[in-house]
């Protein structure tokens, strides 16, 4: 009996240690996992058809931010709900960046019309990115009033490598820009343009408020989380692109269509699909470029 139970407990490491050593090289040389594409919306509406459309759906919780880890066309990607407003978007974006290493982030949703020449449905690629909320004004006495046309523009200090930067806005990532250009064509709910994306913990419906911001910041259309979140992937040096559509615009009296945030998410879904596909022929594909410095770093 135990010779037998000697041969049987031989038998059974043998067998393991076949299985360990069948294919040596290839625990030696393990193909990495590809870096996941992040896709950001701060709300139900901007998130939940991208998320039916992922596959093997994880749910993850950290903190107060949610992230749905799956995969398009056999990629990762992980669409993250950010919560609406500036400190809850660079919140999640912190933590997706720590979390998932991302390859890119792509911030998208709904938003406001600053720019007269756009109107509902329209699409705004992000060449850039402000935060509008960041100005300065000058000394006035008790009683000469209040007088936000003549506020000042400030720049937003950001650490790069432990370095500090002062800067007015948030370039869009040129090689997602062109990959989301590639696709405008497919659009078919509205114009697909290049502007500004500004955001901000405010929701503005004066007309006159409106035309200040558009003027001073050169916007396109507001929202309340673009900046926020390219401005940690700044810091990270991640590459990072918003697109916001227009969900209402109160200088044509285009009241808010929920509608609209699925037509975003569908646009961005195209662009996603793009991006994997140019990440499979190279991977090298997607730099990270810092315009302050006009140095780039393969990421």
């Amino acid at each position: 009996m135990k010779k037998r139970i000697l041969a049987f407990i031989l038998a059974t490491l043998m067998s393991f240690t076949l299985v360990s050593f069948a294919n040596p090289k290839e625990k030696e040389n393990p193909q990495p996992s590809p870096r996941p594409i992040i896709i950001q919306g701060a709300m139900d509406v901007e998130t939940e058809n991208l998320v039916a459309q992922l596959q093997n759906v994880e749910k993850i919780t950290y903190g107060g931010w949610l992230f749905f880890k799956g995969t398009v066309d056999n990629y990762p990607v992980v669409v993250t709900k950010t919560e609406i407003g500036m400190t809850n978007a660079a919140a999640s974006t912190l933590l997706a960046i720590e979390k998932f290493n991302p390859l890119a982030i792509i911030n998208q949703g709904t938003s406001g019309g600053h720019d007269p020449a756009l109107h509902r449905y329209d699409i705004v690629i992000g060449k850039k990115s402000v935060n509008f909320g960041s100005f300065r004004s000058e000394h006035s006495d008790y009683n000469k009033g209040i007088h936000a046309e003549n506020w000042i523009p400030m720049d937003i200090n950001v650490s790069v490598n432990g370095e500090i930067k002062e800067l007015k806005d948030f370039e869009g990532n040129t090689t997602l820009i062109e990959t989301a250009k590639s696709v405008m064509n497919t659009y078919k709910k509205g114009k697909v343009v290049e502007g500004v994306i500004g955001s901000a913990d405010q929701w503005n419906r004066e007309l006159d408020r409106i035309k200040w911001i558009h003027e001073k910041y050169a916007t396109s259309v507001e929202e309340m989380e673009t900046a926020s979140a390219a401005q940690i992937a700044k810091t990270y040096k991640v590459p990072f692109l918003g697109i916001r559509i227009l969900s209402n615009s109160e200088i044509h009296d285009e009241g808010y269509d929920r509608n609209s945030g699925e037509y975003c998410q569908d646009f961005v879904l195209k662009v996603t699909k793009k991006l994997i596909q140019q990440a499979r022929q190279n991977k090298d594909f997607l730099q990270y470029k810092d315009e302050s410095t006009n140095n780039t770093t393969i990421q």
